[in-house]
């Protein structure tokens, strides 16, 4: 490596970055931008954020000094460059790879990662603990935040942003902006500015002037505020940071993020002041790679490519995120009421052609997953049909808006849970393993699993009648290939469908572990044991009555899940159970998740790992029988 990458190849850490010299940075970031290329072209991951954050990576590093600065990534989208940068350029070519390193900083991977991500939107508020927990210490440390434009629309990170500036203490937030341009002229006014404002004398001089001001009998006090207002004024033509200030932040920026000696100046500055700062910092998303910069949203986040010509694997096949983008596009068509919902994630959920067809009924509310729930009720209140198309695990973050805007008004909506189960390489933080549990209990709401893409169709067509909350959960990737029926027949609620009569022993499957199930039966065959196999369609309603039949019928009834085993679709088989007084009757054995956070890897490696692939379904079955 050292010949492809004399620069690079000398950095084990920090102090390797302090110890090159400054007119080398360039090099070491065309350096490392050509090793991310190369490493994300074989392992995916999120290579547009990086690309463009590669200057401030550095620049942070080098005014910076981690592990004892803490510096905190907004989502991680960003970092890759930090990971580098912290001792993991040798394991770097294990990223997102099972028992490699993560996609996103975690506290358990290294101490340069003060804080674990995932979720847009955290790292202001985490950063501003810190900084009281500094405070409280009586220790001296740096906390910066780095956040994108995209994290910003988050309420969490407006949240932080309030509670920073109403506290006053020191901490850096840098907004890295990479959709916003810099016109030449404001550009260079506000590198003047912002070299100007961060020197310490002129800290020091506007300090003294405010006290000298406003000391000056009868007219200091409005003297002080007139030269406030001309301040506020001033920055508000040249660099629009009146926001910030107003929240109590002093603004600095927006200045190139590409420009390694700026930021480096402007850092070193800012290490100075006192009390909040936030430093607005424009980069170019995909920088340094053509495709990625003529289509930032391709490459936000891929899986493997060709680095010579961007081009991905064509997808053979249909998956079931694109299932539900035509089905509500059709839907759309029929239903002049139905209104679709995303928050920022329009192509990831399959409704970025919905929006293009119907754009007055297609609203991306940007990442805001609480607002996007409360704005579907009161939408539904009104009268509309909204579908909220959304992650798993995004989900979880409006869960009070589920119980309290929608569920406890009993408003029409149908929520399309997309990512369910086991996701891949994203790994922990945007696995969906909790949403069968942490939506099966609140009252009102229908909840549904689809074991193949038209069943899928038909449990759309279900819930498009808006008598009730209803959400559909079905998982990342392609479907089983079987023929869709665009106006199938509804699936009827509640109802499941045995698919296999056998002795001894009932699998009851939910969603795509009926697949699983299907072909781990085919290995019992073979050993004489006979399952009867259902798939069960309903978390809630139950099928009750199936249910109790099965339990009277056979000694051991299995239920299948690809979600946490504590609290899911098997607890409530046996609640069902207990409380018709049936446990005595027969054995109930639940596989699941079992009760951790599953790392990140490739979903079929994952499914084999907690034993809900076909062998491990069958080596469980195996084992009950014995």
């Amino acid at each position: 490596m050292r010949s492809e990458y004399p620069l690079l190849s000398r950095i084990e850490g920090p102090s390797d970055l302090k110890a090159l010299k400054t007119e080398d940075l360039p090099r070491l970031a065309a350096e490392l931008r050509s090793f991310i290329i190369t490493t994300v072209a074989k392992t995916g991951g999120h290579l547009a954020p990086s690309l463009g954050a590669v200057e401030l990576g550095i620049a942070l590093h080098r005014v910076f000094d981690s592990p004892t600065d803490k510096l905190i990534w907004d989502v991680g989208h960003q970092a890759y460059t930090h990971k580098i940068l912290t001792g993991r350029r040798q394991s770097f070519s294990t990223l997102r790879q099972l028992g490699g390193i993560s996609g996103f900083p975690r506290m358990e991977e290294s101490v340069h990662d003060a804080f674990g991500v995932g979720h847009a939107s955290t790292s202001i508020s985490s950063a501003l603990g810190c900084v009281c927990a500094r405070d409280l210490a009586g220790e001296d440390y740096h906390v910066v935040a780095v956040i994108g434009d995209g994290s910003l629309t988050g309420g969490l990170a407006l949240e932080g942003l309030d509670r920073g500036g109403e506290l006053g203490k020191d901490i850096l937030v840098v907004l890295n902006d990479n959709e916003m341009a810099i016109s030449p002229n404001v550009g260079a006014m506000a590198r003047y500015l912002g070299r100007l404002i961060t020197t310490p004398g002129y800290d020091r001089f506007r300090s003294q002037m405010q006290e000298l001001v406003k000391n000056i009998p009868a007219y200091g006090g409005t003297l002080f505020n007139l030269a406030r207002r001309f301040e506020e004024g001033l920055k508000h033509m040249l660099v629009r940071g009146v926001l910030f200030e107003e929240l109590g932040y002093r603004y600095l920026g927006p200045i190139d993020g590409h420009d390694i000696p700026l930021l480096m100046d402007t850092l070193e500055g800012i290490k100075g002041l006192k009390g909040p700062v936030l430093l607005h910092v424009v980069t170019k998303k995909g920088k340094g790679f053509t495709p990625a910069e003529q289509d930032a949203t391709k490459f936000h986040g891929l899986g493997k490519f060709n680095q010579n010509t961007g081009e991905c694997p064509k997808i053979e096949g249909m998956t079931y995120t694109s299932v539900f983008g035509r089905w509500v596009e059709e839907r759309g068509e029929l239903d002049p009421k139905l209104v679709v919902i995303t928050a920022a994630m329009p192509d990831g959920t399959g409704t970025y052609q919905f929006g293009e067809r119907f754009p007055d009924r297609f609203y991306d509310v940007g990442i805001s997953e609480g607002h996007a729930t409360t704005f579907s009720a009161g939408l539904s209140a009104a009268g509309y049909h909204p579908v909220f198309a959304v992650y798993s695990t995004f989900l979880q973050r409006s869960y009070d808006m589920l119980i309290h805007d929608i569920c406890l008004q009993n408003l029409p909506l149908l929520l399309a849970v997309d990512r369910g189960g086991l996701v891949g390489e994203d790994g922990p933080t945007h696995h969906g393993l909790f949403d069968l549990a942490y939506l099966r209990h609140i009252p009102n709401l229908v909840l549904g699993a689809p074991k193949d893409e038209a069943e899928l169709v038909a449990m759309l067509n279900a819930g498009a009648d808006f008598k009730t909350p209803f959400a559909i959960r079905y998982p990342r990737g392609l479907g089983e290939g079987v023929e869709v029926d665009w106006k199938a027949e509804p699936t009827p609620i509640g109802k499941g469908e045995v698919l296999r009569e056998g002795s001894g022993v009932a699998i009851l499957a939910l969603g795509r572990m009926v697949g699983a199930v299907l072909e781990a039966v085919e290995m019992l065959a073979s050993e004489g044991i006979e399952p009867t196999v259902v798939n069960a369609r309903w978390v809630k309603p139950l099928d009750e009555e199936l249910i109790a039949d099965l339990a009277g019928k056979y000694e051991h009834l299995v239920t299948v899940e690809e979600g946490t085993s504590a609290a899911g679709f098997g607890s409530a088989v046996l609640e069902l159970l207990a409380e018709r007084g049936l446990l005595n009757r027969c054995r109930v054995h639940i596989i699941g998740i079992p009760d951790e956070f599953i790392p990140h890897g490739k979903v079929d490696e994952l499914l084999k790992m907690v034993g809900l692939d076909a062998v491990g379904i069958s080596d469980r079955i195996k084992e009950i029988m014995d």
